[in-house]
Order: structure tokens, then C-alpha cells, then sequence
């Protein structure tokens, strides 16, 4: 039997079971979340069992809630009643055959589909004063017990309820475009910096390749890369965070006169930067390992304010000529090239 998700609430009326805990965008269409909800109806007390899917946006430590501490904003929500069974009649699958196997007579199926215009999940990495506060975009499905299944004014106790967390997440397409090519000239130093592909995978090697020609008046003392991760907070202010994933300098020089032909590689990773506060990482599950956000991918027509964060990437490559600025920064005589670049996961082998 496949491996199933469960949880079970603290009175041990409900136990939610899941057959997988990731749900992959394909653009088009979204997997269907397809679940049990277990119900023991002898303790419901006239009160009904719900369960319900949120797509939210959030800050703040679930022990805060009480208090009115953390901020927490449902982007999309749907809920449904599963006991007693009402209009919901899902198509049965084999996924539910395998979860109602193990939940037994009082499991009852259910399916929530995804809007295709909701965010992926992405996760603010906290700093160490943070540490236990969740920051960014999640999804959860909750089984809950009450009289009506979204009354702002119905208490609902927390043993009357189970909950899972799950991570909607997009591969790259099966068809990239190509690479991408930026120029520039400044002071009489041209540079032309390019990459071979518009997709590169996390943790793979990012080549670039760098064409140069020195026609001013200060020789090159060295080349700087970088890639910067820009987080775009657009569900509730303005605020955009860029964070540097990658920084190298390489000792190429360039003189007066001459001209540069190389390629130079750069890989950005997570374990490089554990300890930047705000970066974007893929939405996590706990403490399981996870990568760099992947690159927001917008289509046609979205709004930007229901995506919640917008993660995108652009590599720098700076030829710093002179001495260089106070403390290392760039100065008025440096010439910096912008290239787009596009993060994600490749789509796994069958």
C-alpha cells in the first residue's frame, strides 16, 4: 500500500487521511486534492463534520493566533460537508480506494480542485529570533466539527479539529525557450553577457558567458557575478526584498586596449545562504529539506495581488574597473550586464 498521511483530532472523532502531500501545477490544470475524512458520529453532539481546503497567506506563530499576533489572510477557500453526506458526491478513484482500505466503514471520500490561478507554496526563511513562526503562502486541509461549515461566530475547539499541511508546486514545461544575451557599453567598456538555457534547475551549474572589450581609459581589476533573488510581496503592501544568492569574483583583467573572451560558472543553493533572513524557499513541510523558491510563473491575464508573493532571479555581471568603491561596492566606472534568470524543478522521470 502506498504511504498515507493521517491526522487524527484531539478528541479522536476525525482523522483526515492523504495519499500525498504535493500537488503539482501543470499550468493547465492543478492535481485534485483527493482525501478521507474519517468520522465516528457517535460524539458529534447534533453538530456536523466539515472539511475545508485554504490557499493563505501568513505570519506568525499558530500560539499567537489567540492573541491577534500573527496575520493570516485566506486568498481561496472551500469547504464541504462530509457527514452527514450531502451534495458532495465525489467520482471515486483509486486514490480513495486506498485511503477508505485504511480509514475503514467510517471513512467518507472527498476532492478539492484547485484553482489554477492560485500561488505555488513559497516560505519566508525566518531568522533565529523567528524560528517556529511560519512566513508565506501555504495550503491546508482541515477536518472540523460544527454547526454550520464558515460561521465567524462559531467557536471551534481545537480537539474538534485535524489538520495537514500540503505544498502545491510547478515543474518546469516540458519545452523551454532558449538562452537569453544582454549588451552594454559604458565609460568605452562594452560587455555582452549570455546563458544557453531560459530554465535552469536548482542546485544545477549556471554557465555564463562573458565577451569583453576595453576601449576606455582605466583597466578592468576584476569581474564580479551575482544572482540576486527578488521577493515581491504583493498580497498586502508594496514591499520587494532582494536578497544576493550568489556572489563570486573572478581575478580576469582586463586592459586598456584588449578584449576578453570566457565562461564563467556559478551555482546558487540554499546551503549557501542558510542564514539570510526573508530568503524565499519552496514551500516546506516542517523541517524536510527544501531549495530556493522556484521562479513565479505568471500567465496570461493573472492577478498578481492573488499570487501573494512573486519570487523572481537576475544575474549580475559587473566588470569593476579602477580601485573599486569604498569597501568593495561599485563605483561610477564599473560596468554591470543584467541577465533574467528563470529557477525551478524538473519534472520528475515516471
Amino acid at each position: 500500500m502506498a504511504k498515507v498521511f493521517k491526522k487524527t483530532s484531539g478528541n479522536g472523532q476525525l482523522t483526515l487521511l492523504l495519499g500525498k502531500r504535493d500537488y503539482v501545477d501543470h499550468v493547465d490544470t492543478v492535481d485534485a486534492v483527493e482525501g478521507v475524512l474519517k468520522v465516528d458520529p457517535a460524539g458529534l453532539d447534533g453538530k456536523k463534520a466539515w472539511i475545508q481546503m485554504a490557499c493563505a497567506f501568513r505570519y506568525g506563530r499558530d500560539d499567537l493566533d489567540v492573541i491577534g499576533l500573527s496575520f493570516r489572510k485566506d486568498i481561496w477557500f472551500q469547504y464541504i460537508q462530509v457527514y452527514p453526506v450531502a451534495d458532495h458526491k465525489p467520482t471515486k478513484t483509486a486514490m480513495h480506494d486506498t485511503l477508505m482500505t485504511k480509514a475503514g466503514d467510517q471513512g467518507i471520500p472527498f476532492t478539492f480542485n484547485i484553482p489554477t490561478n492560485l500561488p505555488c507554496s513559497v516560505t519566508l526563511q525566518p531568522g533565529e529570533e523567528d524560528k517556529g513562526k511560519a512566513c508565506g503562502v501555504d495550503f491546508e486541509v482541515k477536518g472540523y466539527v460544527a454547526k454550520e461549515g464558515d460561521d465567524a461566530d462559531e467557536v471551534i475547539e481545537k480537539k474538534d479539529t485535524c489538520r495537514l499541511i500540503i505544498r502545491k508546486i510547478q515543474f518546469a514545461p516540458d519545452k523551454a525557450g532558449s538562452g537569453v544575451s544582454e549588451e552594454t557599453s559604458k565609460n568605452s567598456i562594452s560587455v555582452t553577457a549570455s546563458i544557453d538555457k531560459e530554465i535552469y534547475y536548482h542546485g544545477e551549474a549556471i554557465p555564463i558567458k562573458i565577451k569583453a572589450k576595453n576601449d576606455g581609459s582605466k583597466p578592468v581589476k576584476k569581474i564580479k557575478v551575482t544572482i540576486d533573488q527578488t521577493t515581491d510581496v504583493v498580497l498586502y503592501s508594496a514591499d520587494k526584498y532582494t536578497k544576493s544568492v550568489v556572489s563570486e569574483e573572478f581575478s580576469d583583467t582586463l586592459d586598456v586596449g584588449g578584449s576578453l573572451e570566457k565562461t564563467v560558472s556559478v551555482t546558487p543553493s540554499l546551503a549557501a545562504n542558510k542564514e539570510k533572513k526573508g530568503l524565499a524557499l519552496d514551500g516546506r513541510l516542517k523541517d524536510e529539506d527544501t531549495n530556493l523558491a522556484s521562479s513565479t510563473i505568471l500567465r496570461p491575464g493573472m492577478e498578481k495581488e492573488v499570487l501573494g508573493i512573486l519570487v523572481t532571479y537576475k544575474i549580475k555581471v559587473t566588470f569593476v574597473a579602477g580601485g573599486g568603491g569604498l569597501l568593495g561596492g561599485l563605483t561610477a566606472t564599473d560596468v554591470t550586464v543584467e541577465l533574467p534568470l528563470t529557477l525551478m524543478n524538473p519534472k520528475p522521470t515516471a
